[in-house]
Parts: C-alpha cells; structure tokens; sequence
C-alpha cells in the first residue's frame, strides 16, 4: 500500500471515504487538525505556541506546520502507507510535502481527487443537519439521508441543527477559495502521473469501490 492523499471541495465526502480506506487498508487517516490537537497537548514550548494560535483563532506557521507533518509521517504506523487529510491545500505546500517525502524516503502515491457538482455539493452544505446531543449527522435534502421524524435524532432522540456556516452564502465563498489554491494543485500532480479523477456524484457505496479499483490496479 501507498500512501494517498485526497483533494476534494467542501462536503465532497473526503472524510467519509478517507475513513473506509483507511478500515479496508488499515493504515492511519491523518488529518492536519488531528496533528495541531495532539501537540496541543504536549508540555513543549511549540505545543504552547500552537494552543495559543489556535485557541485565538490564528494560522500556525507553514514552517512549523511542515515540522509537525514531518515528524507524523515518520512514526512507525505509517510505513505501509496512510491518507493524509487536509495537507497539501497549494501547490507550493505541495513542492514541500515532496521535500518531506524525500527525506523520509518515501513516495508520493495516490492522489484521488474527487470531481463533485457544485449544485450538488451546495444542497449538500444546505441541508445537512446535526444532533446536539450525539452529533450524527443528517441530510435533509437527501432522502436516504434525512431523519426519519423532523428535527429530530434517529440515534438517541436529540434535536437537530444547522451549523452556522451551512449556508449557500457561506459555501460559496469556501468553494471560491477552493478553485482557486486547489485548481492549481489538481493541474502539479496531473503533470507528475499520480492524479485518479473519481467521480464523486455517485452513491458513497459505488465512489468508495472506485477508489479500491484505483488502489488495487496499481498495487
């Protein structure tokens, strides 16, 4: 197994399918938030730079970002390979993330981009709701997706809400930063062979064996 990375809009399912590549494979989903929460927690002078960046809504430095990365990707369980998650977002941080590669001695892998309508991605973002209580998530523009009483909980009977940022308004403006820092990203690893371009419009189901298809023909 290789290891892969997943580009992919706003509600796309990245972290949907990330997750059951990452049970069928087992290997480790690292996400860059994941690595920012558990340094958190570390009694280090950077472990302290980070919590106070974070916690006053600020971005930690590219530098010290790719330290971090780094020293993730170089922990034991992720020599059969991993998915990292939310990393690189540009293509300069790309050129960087191959320069990590290099001196952990790996390669680049899979990059599985998942092609998804707009229109779909915003009813989407509209009508996903969440429990208060147990925060499982709900659709209600989807109907396999939708709770089966209004508003309310299948899992444990608690109420249902929408984020604040799950608006069309809100999405739009994420979708623009999209095009523009990962449209370039898309065109640097179509260029070096390592792009499969999965067809996200599809049934979670049918998008995930597209990807095993990917991962096992290349194996």
């Amino acid at each position: 197994m290789k290891n892969i990375i997943f580009i992919a809009p706003p509600a796309a399912g990245k972290g949907t399918q990330s997750t059951l590549v990452s049970e069928k494979y087992q290997i480790p989903h690292i996400s860059t938030g994941d690595i920012l929460r558990e340094v958190m927690k570390e009694d280090s002078e950077i472990g302290e730079y980070v919590l106070e960046t974070v916690t006053s809504g600020g971005l930690v430095k590219d530098e010290i970002m790719y330290t971090l990365i780094e020293k993730r990707l170089g922990e034991d369980d992720c020599k059969n390979g991993y998915i990292l998650d939310g990393f690189p977002r540009n293509v300069e941080q790309a050129k960087k993330y191959d320069d990590i590669l290099s001196r952990l001695g790996q390669e680049l892998g899979y990059v599985i981009y998942l092609d998804i309508d707009e229109k779909l991605l915003a009813k989407r973002i509209t009508g996903r709701r969440v429990c208060r209580d147990c925060g499982a998530i709900y659709n209600i523009n989807v109907e396999s997706e939708s709770p089966q009483i209004e508003s309310t909980c299948d899992v444990c009977g608690g109420d249902l809400y929408q984020r604040n940022d799950d608006n069309l308004e809100s999405f739009q403006n994420r979708y623009q930063i999209y095009l523009e820092k990962t449209g370039p990203l898309i065109d640097y690893y179509d260029k070096k062979h390592v792009l499969y371009r999965i067809d996200g419009n599809k049934e979670i189901d049918v998008i995930f064996q597209e990807i095993v298809a990917v991962l096992e023909a290349h194996r």
